[in-house]
């Protein structure tokens, strides 16, 4: 039967009024929300003071890095992860890429892939679900492993003193902005000369556009290098002339991994997907004509597993995850039971990670680098991390992640196609099951 408009009536907001102002536990408790932030009063205190931040098997003896105010975690992650071998094929315990100059190719081959998405929909209306998602996620900072990979292999690496970051490398908000009002625009002119059927002037329209992203981008961040002319000095006091190298040499040359043999295994709860099986998402990349995004679907479990033996044998793992919940940042800890909110509100709120992914309550939102594990007795206890934050938080920018964490909030990894089964390499081959633009598992890091 249908069921009545059920507004919230006078009599209904003076009964909960009163049933609040009767209660003194819940008169405390607002006395003290109102004056304190409320995670000072739900974490639980004892957890958070007795989460050891030491583990037993740790990789890393070098300093984080610092993404600002961008959102390139999986940028600084991926390329976190090159700059370990680079560091021992160097010599030397401090080194990084140039974060600025990976971001500089991926906005531009991200605004022309925008344009051609725009161009591939043109038939269909502004109101249209997929054309307005596109129109509303352009140029955004964040991104996925393969889309790293796509720019590492059209446009390789350069060391961090030949492309520095600017102002708007490590604050971008207003320069993305402005392109996005530029791609908008771009838009709306692309459509029309689509729909006059104006090839030519569609051509000319869409290289000008190019032009002006180019501009824009080059003006903020900077000209990047064409070649490196590199010498150094390693940690043994030996001064290096390495001489004139193009980007693609440089990475080819310092770096010890090879791209193409790695692969993101990612864990979506939903249980349509089967695990063991490929997926994809429609109009999740950033070079036109590279390799779309792929997840190989695994249980967690054998991702943890899959992880920690790359850590064992001294390999960093890059992971995604949604960082926000049950963490406190400061410290740089995460515990699945750090805070208890339901406790201090009354109110349930908990969900398992299938529910949560289903009903927007989590998403992959920030990539980082797994450097040390903690295994006691054939037993994983707690995970060291490599975060982007800056070296102000946490142990000097190393966060600490308890296992229980890692099965509720992580949702990839990426390892080397050799750790896996012969199924599962075999599955790489399989035709992936396509998702639309808005799946949750299409979240950016």
């Amino acid at each position: 039967m249908d069921r009545a408009v059920a507004s919230l009536s006078p009599e209904l907001l003076t009964a909960l009024h009163e049933s609040f102002a009767a209660d003194p536990v819940l008169k405390q408790k607002q006395n003290a929300i109102v004056r304190v932030s409320v995670d000072e009063l739900a974490i639980n205190h004892q957890l958070a003071t007795s989460l050891s931040t030491t583990v037993s098997n740790r990789i890393d003896d070098w300093k984080v890095t610092a993404q600002k105010k961008s959102g390139r975690c999986w940028l600084f992650a991926a390329l976190n992860l090159l700059r370990a071998g680079a560091k021992q094929t160097l010599g030397v315990k401090e080194f990084e890429f140039s974060q600025n100059y990976a971001m500089y190719f991926d906005k531009l081959e991200r605004a022309n892939y925008f344009l051609e998405s725009i161009l591939e929909t043109a038939g269909s209306g502004e109101d249209d679900r997929l054309v307005r998602y596109l129109l509303q996620n352009i140029v955004i900072d964040g991104g996925q492993w393969n889309m790293a990979v796509n720019i590492f292999r059209k446009y390789g690496a350069v060391p961090k003193s030949t492309m520095p970051e600017t102002e708007s490398s490590s604050n971008t908000s207003r320069m993305n902005s402005v392109l996005r009002s530029l791609l908008r625009r771009g838009a709306q002119e692309l459509r029309q000369f689509r729909h006059d059927g104006d090839t030519a002037g569609l051509e000319e329209a869409k290289a000008r556009i190019i032009a002006d992203v180019h501009r824009i981008l080059t003006l903020h961040l900077g000209t990047p290098p064409t070649v490196v002319d590199w010498d150094y000095t390693d940690d043994e006091k030996s001064f290096h002339r390495e001489g004139i190298l193009t980007p693609q040499q440089f990475l080819a040359k310092y770096t010890t991994i090879n791209l193409d043999d790695y692969v993101c295994l990612v864990d979506d709860p939903r249980t349509e997907h089967s695990k063991g099986t490929t997926l994809t998402v429609d109009y999740l990349g950033n070079v036109v004509g590279a390799e779309p995004v792929l997840y190989l679907n695994v249980d967690i479990q054998l991702a943890k597993q899959l992880a920690k033996d790359a850590i064992l044998e001294g390999e960093p793992v890059w992971f995604g995850c949604d960082t926000g919940p049950q963490m406190v940042r400061q410290d740089g800890i995460w515990d699945a039971r750090l805070y208890d909110y339901a406790g201090l509100y009354g109110a349930e709120l908990a969900m398992d990670k299938e529910s949560r992914v289903r009903f927007g309550e989590s998403a992959m939102t920030h990539a980082m680098l797994l450097t040390g594990v903690d295994v006691h007795d054939g037993e994983t206890r707690r995970w060291r991390v490599e975060n982007s934050w800056g070296d102000e938080i946490g142990d000097e920018g190393f966060f600490t992640m308890a296992d229980n964490w890692f099965d509720e909030y992580v949702f990839e990894v990426v390892v080397n196609k050799s750790r896996l089964s012969p199924e599962l390499r075999q599955a790489l081959d399989s035709e992936p099951t396509v998702l639309p633009a808005w799946d949750p598992m299409g979240a950016l890091a």
